[in-house]
This record gives C-alpha cells, structure tokens and sequence, in this order.
C-alpha cells in the first residue's frame, strides 16, 4: 500500500525496505530520529523499558545506549535507596546497572518504611517474593523506623 501510495503521488509512509512487505507494525524506531524514539522510551517504568531493550536489536541499542534513561529511574530510586545509590556511583556503576541492583531493594524498602510489614506476627507471614537480602545499614533504617511509629 505504501509503494501505492508513492507511485500515485502521495507521500509512502515509510522508508522503502522498512517495515513494510510483511503486513506487520513499522518499527517506529527504525523509522524515526533518535531523539523521539528516546522520548517514547521515556515513558516507560523501569520493568517496561527492561522488556522494550529485549524486544529487538534495535530498540536494545536505543535503550542501551541512552544514560539518561536510566539516570531518570535511578534518581526516582534514589530518593529510597540514597546511600545505595550514592555508593554504586561512587565505584563507577553505569546509571543502568545501579538502578538495576538497586530497583528491587528500593521496592522492599519502601515497603517496610511505609509500615506495610510492621504487624506481620511471624516469619512465615511475610510474602516470599517481597523479600530481598539488604545490608546492615538498611535494615538499621527499618528497624529505626518500626521504632519511631
């Protein structure tokens, strides 16, 4: 349709040899200037943008190569998780990869903060898939917080 479209004048809606042909969705990626496709990305939450970066090889080398990506996400988790995140960057981690050892820490500590777990009345009360290992400090800043309410 798009080769239609040219031949009878009208402008084809995507470059000849993208996207067209199989009948299936353009990659917009593909088709648009970085920047934009970079803009899109950016809406995406932290699980989305890691399923978008495994979608395709382009759309990973989009994401992948953009820091401020990750950057905006990590400072989101930072806000939970500062000296974490202060620690990782100091030992030179890439914005990705401190947001990615920290994401679900932030996740479970701020779920104890808030109080989500302070009448839990055992150990076997606790939801397996909340829990995830935390340092000394960490767990100091819980238990001063379950103090303070």
């Amino acid at each position: 349709m798009d080769g239609e479209r040219a031949a009878a004048g009208g402008p084809a809606l995507l470059p000849a040899g993208r996207g067209g042909g199989g009948g299936g969705p353009a990659d917009f990626v593909a088709v648009l200037p970085p920047e934009v496709s970079s803009r899109i990305f950016s809406g995406l939450d932290v699980e989305s943008l890691c399923h978008a970066s495994v979608t395709c090889k382009g759309w990973h080398r989009v994401i992948e190569s953009n820091d401020r990506l990750w950057r905006h996400h990590c400072l989101s988790v930072r806000a939970v998780c500062q000296r974490e995140i202060d620690c990782d960057r100091g030992n030179g981690y890439s914005w990705k990869i401190t947001l990615l050892r920290n994401y679900w820490k932030s996740k479970v500590k701020q779920e104890w903060l808030s109080g989500k777990y302070s009448n839990i009345p055992s150990q076997n009360s606790l939801p397996e898939k909340s829990m995830y290992p935390m340092d000394v400090d960490t767990w100091g800043e819980i238990l001063e917080a379950e103090l303070e309410r």
